[in-house]
């Protein structure tokens, strides 16, 4: 009995005792000012523009080789060629390069310069080059030292055409500005439009429609006149690159020193 009521009171004791549990709150702040870093699930594209143009594909698809060191597009904004011409949308495939993965589609270069024409088929359509370009090199002169001839029937002329347009060049014959293209793409020239070689002295009095004939060890090609016009001095936009092949005639302007006749015609 002794035994009983001795374990009866220690089972008392421990009940007394005893305190209910349950669980622990607590609430943590979340840090301020992104201690640990943002978001990182959406990828935040910068660009020049200040986010303008972010749909733009950024990938080393899209991505340009810079053009060579001293040419006249180095400083130019979106020049140059594409790193993989054959994966950027809307590029001009590289000569040889296998287009959708069917050999029956490589291109192959077509001239000179081996660039695509703008009436080349490639995937189903024409690609239309940025812009067109043919350097002089030594094995374009002629025995004579000059680059080939222009004729200008309606105005009876007949020239050869030499590398440069200072005084020693525009003395033989008609010049070639020697930044730009000889063959495909903007070919310009200049010539005198007073004196013994005023050979460029009426090209303002052409007409739209008129011919223009250039020939080159590259070939002849006939021009037809779409615009003259009197620019200033100083405008030598005429003068860029082109993704077409024209041909550009500029002269000064008799006794209007600040002005210049510029004739300008595409390929017919």
């Amino acid at each position: 009995m002794k035994k009983i009521l001795t374990f009866a009171l220690a089972v008392s004791m421990m009940a007394s005792l005893a305190v209910s549990a349950s669980a622990l709150e607590y609430s943590i702040a979340p840090p301020k000012d992104f201690d640990f870093g943002r978001d990182t699930s959406i990828e935040v594209i910068h660009t020049a523009d200040g986010g303008a143009m972010k749909n733009d594909d950024m990938s080393k698809n899209a991505a340009l080789i810079p053009p060579t060191f001293g040419s006249e597009s180095m400083n130019a904004l979106h020049t140059g060629e594409y790193l993989t011409p054959n994966l950027a949308p809307g590029g001009i495939p590289a000569s040889g390069a296998v287009i959708g993965g069917s050999a029956a589609t490589v291109v192959t270069p077509g001239s000179a310069t081996g660039v695509i024409t703008p009436s080349s088929t490639v995937n189903g359509g024409g690609y239309q080059p940025a812009v067109l370009f043919t350097e002089v090199t030594s094995d374009l002169y002629y025995k004579n030292g000059s680059l080939g001839r222009l004729e200008i029937p309606a105005l009876d002329l007949s020239v050869r055409i030499c590398q440069g347009t200072d005084s020693a060049a525009l003395v033989k014959g008609a010049g070639h500005f020697t930044n730009t293209s000889i063959w495909d793409g903007n070919v310009a020239i200049a010539g005198h439009n007073r004196g013994v070689n005023n050979h460029f002295g009426k090209i303002h009095t052409l007409n739209v429609g008129d011919t223009i004939k250039l020939m080159t060890k590259l070939g002849e090609r006939s021009y037809e006149v779409y615009s003259v016009a009197k620019i200033g001095a100083d405008d030598t936009s005429v003068l860029n690159d082109s993704a077409e092949n024209i041909i550009t005639l500029v002269t000064c302007v008799m006794n209007q020193p600040d002005y210049r006749w510029c004739v300008q015609a595409r390929q017919k």
